[in-house]
């Protein structure tokens, strides 16, 4: 595998990653995504609503990174933050990202009672208030938070609209454009009710550093729109899809829900 660099494909995929330089794929004890089933989930009274504070204006530019386009923050200060929840402190937000299947029936990270989504949306933040920078907050075990939110195809989401019109000059991995005056909280759910446990980066480098906040209720993409990002690609002629992790050993780690 020396020489290849990791993806989604059959040589390079998952499977492979522990082969590829990053061995805590198998021996991690807190690798991410997993299923969460609702039942054994506990219910903490003490876990805090989401309080989200983003500004439009910070947004910057959107990319396809050669695994999945990405949307990226000024996070020189806090100008985009995460508190509550299970969280201590502000939480900056870095960027956000999607994954997707092929088809409709799979392309979530985290799988519900066993119920896979179309896709999921990962928005992506650190610990500002106790790391200096972004790649320190990566290597913490409280250093990153990250929303994670389902795409149910469904009714066409408005809001994805100004991404999907985007789409078209991203085709290629490494293409760039400005994305300016962009809200992330019109891409969430009206409910923010959330399942919380301790986990990893689902990418390479896999560090074991995210608190993860996985909403409840999915949101809705449409046929239309999940179509636009089936035709990206992760190089020439090679569909971006199923650009996702499965889910991984819990290993007895406790999740817990802010409702009942």
């Amino acid at each position: 595998m020396s020489g290849c660099s990791w993806g989604y494909g059959p040589k390079n995929g998952p499977d492979h990653w522990h082969e590829m330089g990053f061995p805590i794929a198998k021996e991690g004890a807190r690798q991410s995504p997993i299923e969460i089933k609702s039942q054994e989930a506990k219910y903490d009274c003490n876990l805090k609503p989401l309080n989200l504070s983003y500004d439009p204006a910070s947004s910057k530019s959107i990319s396809n990174t050669g695994v999945s386009i990405q949307v990226d923050f000024d996070d020189c200060s806090d100008r985009s933050v995460l508190t509550g929840g299970p969280l201590c402190g502000k939480y900056r937000l870095r960027q956000f990202h999607f994954h997707w299947g092929a088809c409709d029936g799979h392309g979530s990270e985290h799988v519900i009672d066993g119920k896979n989504f179309a896709g999921e949306l990962h928005l992506v933040h650190w610990n500002a208030e106790k790391y200096s920078c972004f790649g320190d907050a990566v290597k913490a075990p409280d250093g990153l938070a990250v929303i994670a939110v389902f795409l149910k195809v469904c009714d066409s989401n408005p809001a994805l609209q100004k991404i999907v019109c985007s789409l078209e000059c991203l085709k290629s991995k490494d293409s760039k454009s400005e994305f300016k005056d962009f809200s992330p909280c019109s891409l969430l759910p009206s409910c923010l009710q959330y399942y919380t446990y301790l986990g990893s980066l689902t990418t390479p480098p896999l560090c074991e550093s995210v608190i993860w906040l996985v909403l409840k209720e999915p949101v809705t993409i449409g046929a239309d729109q999940i179509a636009k990002f089936r035709c990206l690609e992760f190089g020439p002629n090679d569909p971006m899809v199923n650009n996702y992790r499965p889910p991984q050993p819990s290993k007895c780690r406790e999740i817990r829900k802010n409702f009942e």
